[in-house]
C-alpha cells in the first residue's frame, strides 16, 4: 500500500499519542488510585422510584450522633415527606430523586439548592444552626401546578 510520507508520519503521531494518553490514564487509575467523581452515577428507574428503596420510605432518618438523613421524593407538585422535622445543630443529609419531570429544591436563606433529574439521586449535606421553619421550593419549572410546588423543613 502506497501512503503518502505525511500521512504516514500523522498516523504515527496520532498512535504514540493514543499510547501516551493510555499508559498516563492506566498509572492514573491503577497505581495512583485517581478515579473521576462519581456523583451522578447513583440511579434509580424512574418509573420504579417509589418501590425502590430507600424512595419507597422517604423520611427522616438517623445516621449517627446529631447526623440524619432525610429521603425525598420531589414529583408532580409536592414533595415527600411533606413536612420533614430535624434537630437544631444537626447535620442534614438530602438524598432526593424524581419519578416524573425535572424538579429543584431550595431552601431560601440557605445554601441548600438542589436539581432533581428523574432516576438521578441528588445528595446534598446542610447543617441548619437556626431553629424554625424553612419553605422548601420548587425552583425548576415542572408543569401547570409549579407555583404551587412548596413544602416545609422544621428546625427543632
Amino acid at each position: 500500500m502506497d501512503v503518502p510520507r505525511y500521512e504516514r508520519l500523522w498516523l504515527w503521531f496520532g498512535i504514540v499519542t493514543l499510547l501516551i494518553f493510555l499508559v498516563v490514564t492506566g498509572v492514573m487509575a491503577f497505581s495512583m488510585d485517581i478515579h473521576p467523581a462519581n456523583g451522578m452515577h447513583k440511579t434509580a428507574a424512574p418509573e420504579q422510584v417509589l418501590a425502590t428503596a430507600p424512595f419507597d420510605q422517604p423520611g427522616v432518618y438517623p445516621l449517627g450522633n446529631n447526623e440524619y438523613e432525610v429521603v425525598m421524593v420531589a414529583q408532580a407538585f409536592r414533595f415527600l415527606p411533606e413536612t420533614p422535622t430535624v434537630p437544631v445543630g444537626a447535620t442534614v443529609h438530602f438524598r432526593v430523586t424524581s419519578p416524573d419531570v425535572v424538579h429543584g429544591i431550595a431552601i431560601p436563606q440557605t445554601n441548600v439548592n438542589m436539581m432533581v433529574v428523574p432516576g438521578h439521586v441528588t445528595d446534598f449535606t446542610y447543617t441548619f444552626k437556626e431553629p424554625g421553619e424553612y419553605l422548601l421550593l420548587c425552583n425548576e419549572y415542572c408543569g401547570v401546578g409549579h407555583h404551587v410546588m412548596m413544602g416545609k423543613l422544621l428546625v427543632q
